[in-house]
C-alpha cells in the first residue's frame, strides 16, 4: 500500500467512524428554546473534540487492521487461492 492510498484509506474509515460516532452519548433537548435558535431535538452538549479525538483512535486502530491485511500474504491476488491466473 503506498502512503497516497493509506492515507486515502485512513479518510475513508476516518469519515465512516465518524459518523458511526457521533451519536455515543448525545442527549437531546427535549424542549427546544426557539428563540435562542435551538430546536426540539438538538443535542445538549456534542462533545465534538472527546468525539473527534475518540474517532481519530479508533480509526488508527481500524486502519492499522486493514494495512496488516492488505500486505499479508493471507489475502493476495499474486498468489494463493486467489491468485488471478497469469499470461
Amino acid at each position: 500500500m503506498t502512503v497516497f492510498t493509506g492515507f486515502v484509506v485512513y479518510l475513508l474509515v476516518w469519515w465512516t467512524v465518524l459518523f458511526a460516532i457521533l451519536p455515543i452519548g448525545t442527549r437531546t433537548d427535549p424542549e427546544g428554546d426557539l428563540a435562542a435558535g435551538g430546536w426540539r431535538g438538538t443535542p445538549v452538549a456534542a462533545n465534538l473534540l472527546r468525539k473527534a479525538i475518540a474517532t481519530t483512535v479508533v480509526s488508527a486502530i481500524i486502519w492499522v487492521g486493514i494495512w496488516a491485511l492488505v500486505e499479508s500474504e493471507w489475502l493476495s491476488f499474486r498468489s494463493g487461492p486467489l491468485a488471478l491466473p497469469g499470461p
